[in-house]
């Protein structure tokens, strides 16, 4: 078989349900991607490691746990002699290739990509008509050369700012140019507001601009899969789409909650995979992108590697092994520190907070929009409102939840004794993980009772990686 191209399209901040395919309750926000997922694999149960950005992309380029390979934070791996999955693709004879988010997807700063484009050349990461010439570029390059292509497209929608609030200096006279417009605006009173936020006017409205960007975010897609088709390349390239991690808006992005890390994944391989094809069992995890691309290669994966290849699955085959997902979070863009770690099966997820103390408070980038505000604001009148505000900045230490018929997590199950079996068993599912993974959380883990464990490990956490502030 003819090795065959790599293109990997990633979105920045995607939720999951934002896709037509996904069960977007929106019609019509991603043509393109409804289009490619009806031409491959949709994975149901398939989430990033971690839901923040250059920590969620250290992990699917090294197919190791943030704490496994020193990509926790908002820098490099801090560990060296980490196998990455550019450089094994290139000594395998892959020409390798990014568009956007370079530094966040390079895990060593000293690795030089073979063609890489940062978001300023890209529209600011934002303009479909760019990506496409490029991408269609490099493809051509590979095959002037002779050898194989991996391509990692990145697009920064749907991440802040959303359409409409486009920063002025981006553009030479300070106006938004019509190249980077989306094929369709979205309009408050057309979007649903998502179940674990309440739905007030400027929620509502933030959310229809978030949705503007998802639409731009899909019109990228189209453009670089039409440059694929016409420059020749549909028939032997493997596509697959993934976000980074879930919505910027309070309980989803940087924390451990279904929204947070269940990504939409889809995967088309024109002879291989049948189209329309769904996987609706098994769990696939951001750890396993690259021993997958290794598989797909024909490359041998290096030794240990926390993934494992799903190769089996792009054919209808089962695995074993793939009913629980392990999800982390350590550090936000401004360096603060709040560790979490969690366990989801189909139906319960179980999430540890050991920064909660009841004082310390949770300060994010979601926190900066519209919504936040919005929902402080309500919660001065509205007494549910702020026990939901309260618990998002402040969480407890323990969360349970019954995501099957509880996605949006507004019931904590932790301390009800029909659930208690449950917790249980997903608690000691999360332990043996912690130790097989030399988790440094593990002793706070089994102390959990004890807030002298729990202030230890964010001191431990303060030294290791830094912080700014708290």
């Amino acid at each position: 078989m003819t090795t065959p191209h790599i293109l990997l399209i990633t979105a920045d901040d995607m939720n999951w349900d934002a896709v037509g395919a996904y069960g977007c309750p929106v019609a019509g926000m991603t043509p393109h991607l409804d289009r490619l997922a009806s031409e491959g694999i949709c994975f149901d149960y398939a989430h990033v490691t971690i839901a923040v950005c250059q920590p969620s992309r250290s992990t699917l380029m090294t197919g190791r746990y943030p704490h496994r390979c020193g990509g926790e934070g908002f820098f490099h791996l801090r560990r060296s002699g980490v196998p990455i999955l550019p450089e094994r693709l290139r000594q395998g004879g892959y020409r390798v290739g990014i568009l956007g988010k370079v530094a966040h997807s390079t895990p060593y700063g000293d690795f030089a990509w073979d063609m890489a484009h940062n978001r300023e050349v890209l529209g600011h990461g934002r303009n479909p008509a760019i990506y496409r010439q490029l991408a269609v570029d490099f493809m051509k390059q590979a095959k002037s050369a002779g050898r194989p292509f991996f391509l990692m497209v990145n697009s920064h929608d749907p991440h802040r700012p959303f359409f409409g609030n486009d920063r002025p200096e981006w553009y030479r006279d300070g106006a938004v140019p019509a190249a980077v417009a989306p094929s369709r605006i979205f309009a408050p009173d057309e979007i649903v507001t998502p179940g674990f936020l309440a739905d007030l006017p400027d929620v509502r409205l933030e959310i229809s601009e978030y949705y503007s960007s998802i639409r731009r975010c899909d019109d990228t897609v189209g453009a670089v899969l039409d440059g694929l088709r016409n420059a020749g390349f549909l028939e032997d390239t493997i596509v697959l789409f993934l976000s980074d991690n879930g919505m910027a808006f309070p309980f989803a992005k940087t924390n451990c909650y279904l929204n947070s890390t269940r990504t939409p994944w889809i995967v088309r391989w024109p002879g291989r995979i049948r189209p329309g094809s769904r996987d609706t069992e098994h769990f696939i995890s951001g750890i396993d992108l690259m021993p997958t691309l290794l598989d797909i290669a024909g490359l041998e994966p290096p030794p240990d590697m926390d993934g494992r290849s799903f190769l089996p699955l792009l054919s209808g085959h089962r695995q074993e092994g793939r009913h629980l997902v392990f999800t982390q979070f350590h550090q936000t863009a401004g360096r603060q520190n709040y560790p979490m770690r969690s366990v989801q099966g189909r139906r319960f997820g179980y999430i540890f907070n050991p920064w909660s103390n009841g004082t310390r408070e949770f300060k994010n980038e979601s926190q900066a929009g519209r919504t936040m505000s919005a929902l402080k604001q309500g919660a001065k009148s509205d007494p549910g409102l702020a026990e939901r505000v309260a618990l998002f900045l402040y969480r407890v230490p323990e969360e349970l939840y019954d995501f099957e018929n509880d996605p949006d997590a507004l019931c904590n199950l932790i301390d009800d004794p029909r659930y208690a079996d449950e917790r249980d068993r997903l608690r000691a599912s999360l332990e043996m993980w912690m130790e097989r993974t030399e988790d440094p959380a593990l002793r706070a883990f089994r102390n959990r009772d004890s807030q002298a464990a729990l202030d230890c490990l964010m001191k431990n956490m303060v030294r290791e990686l830094g912080e700014n502030a708290d």
